[in-house]
């Protein structure tokens, strides 16, 4: 069996992974991508065009600092790469009044002096007509906030780490790793061994088969986004409508303007998720998670309650506190890892790929990490 050193190891090249082969290698690093899938698939968590970004986070100011720089390298990483990764459409969080999500979003602008808007439901209407809300329903509006091109986002970023010299090779799992008696590391796959000075392991929900002890502290489970025919396609036009999520009666949902697809998605609801092993390869989504999302367009979105044109299923990586966790491998300082991003990691990966590049690198973060640790769940 052979053995090839590298600088760097990144075992999955999704959102996290393709991120940290761009930073790693843009810093004259050798670096080695290995992908489990083709680039771009349909297994994990990256796929179905768009992802939100939005600055006001109701998950906790703490994110406000990384968002807004994966909001940056976003633009930076689509100039350089050729491509329109970020899309600014603005961001509507709506929930009753009350119910916490708009309040919440509401102190993470105030901590971080973003621009925002409160809106009430007859302003929501008057600005946005495809939304019929219930009365008591409010509307925290962010102008910066909008959608990343998720698979073009992976493609960017692998293309542009190969244009440094990244070694990226698809349908090409590893298998395991050991740290050597060096401080390096060693990575088995079906085809060869390879020998690191550092691996980042951005390995989405297989990555308990690598960090041990992240199994009994994540649960995958299965989401399901889908995508519906329009009465009044031009009510969801980009430019004409934002990204949002929603809470209501029937769950949490998200939805976006109409891009690269003539129907309009909507996901979620976020806490109807059916625990799933990704190992299994069915990824279609249950008959009651497109009732629940079609209950949804119904209601509150009914000039997009047509017949479902594209249904998918996504898998997510759920911690206990539903909070990432970014963190060296315990006892073995030259493995990083970061996982169980819960659904909601998408918008940071620039960010991240750049915080790992730096972890590996023995470059302290510009962010405190300290709220995405593993020993957090030790406490």
């Amino acid at each position: 069996m052979s053995s090839s050193q590298y600088d760097v190891i990144v075992a999955g090249v999704g959102a996290m992974g393709s991120a940290a082969c761009w930073h790693l290698a843009k810093r004259g690093l050798k670096v080695l991508g290995l992908e489990r899938f083709d680039l771009g698939h349909a297994m994990g968590s990256s796929h179905g065009l768009t992802r939100i970004i939005r600055l006001a986070y109701f998950e906790g100011s703490h994110y406000v600092p990384i968002v807004k720089r994966a909001h940056q390298l976003w633009s930076e990483t689509g100039e350089a790469a050729g491509l329109k990764l970020l899309h600014v459409t603005g961001s509507l969080d709506l929930a009753p009044e009350g119910l916490g999500p708009v309040e919440s979003s509401l102190k993470s602008c105030i901590d971080h002096g973003l621009e925002h808007e409160v809106l009430d439901r007859d302003e929501i209407s008057r600005r946005f007509p495809a939304f019929h809300l219930p009365e008591g329903h409010i509307g925290l509006w962010q102008a910066g906030g909008g959608f990343v091109a998720s698979e073009k986002a992976i493609y960017a970023h692998v293309g542009l780490a190969q244009s440094r010299g990244a070694d990226i090779r698809t349908g090409e799992p590893m298998l395991d790793w050991q740290p050597t008696a060096d401080g390096g590391v060693t990575v088995r796959t079906e085809r060869t061994t390879y020998s690191a000075g550092r691996l980042v392991i951005t390995s989405g929900g297989w990555i308990a088969d690598a960090v041990p002890e992240l199994a009994r502290r994540m649960t995958t489970v299965r989401q399901a986004i889908g995508w519906f025919t329009t009465r009044r396609p031009e009510l969801f036009r980009e430019g004409a409508f934002p990204v949002f999520i929603l809470s209501a009666e029937e769950g949490t949902f998200y939805g976006f303007p109409l891009y690269e697809h003539p129907g309009f998605k909507l996901g979620g609801p976020h806490f109807a998720r059916e625990p799933m092993d990704p190992r299994q390869p069915d990824r279609t989504p249950s008959p009651n998670q497109i009732r629940l999302i079609r209950e949804c367009l119904a209601r509150y979105l009914p000039d997009a309650n047509g017949e479902p044109l594209t249904t998918k299923g996504c898998v997510y990586t759920v911690s206990p506190d539903e909070d990432f966790v970014i963190d060296t491998v315990p006892g073995v300082p030259q493995a990083v890892f970061a996982s169980a991003c819960s659904g909601h990691g998408f918008k940071f990966a620039s960010a991240i790929g750049e915080i790992l590049a730096d972890l590996s690198t023995s470059v302290r973060p510009a962010f405190d990490l300290s709220a995405f640790s593993l020993s957090r769940f030790d406490a």
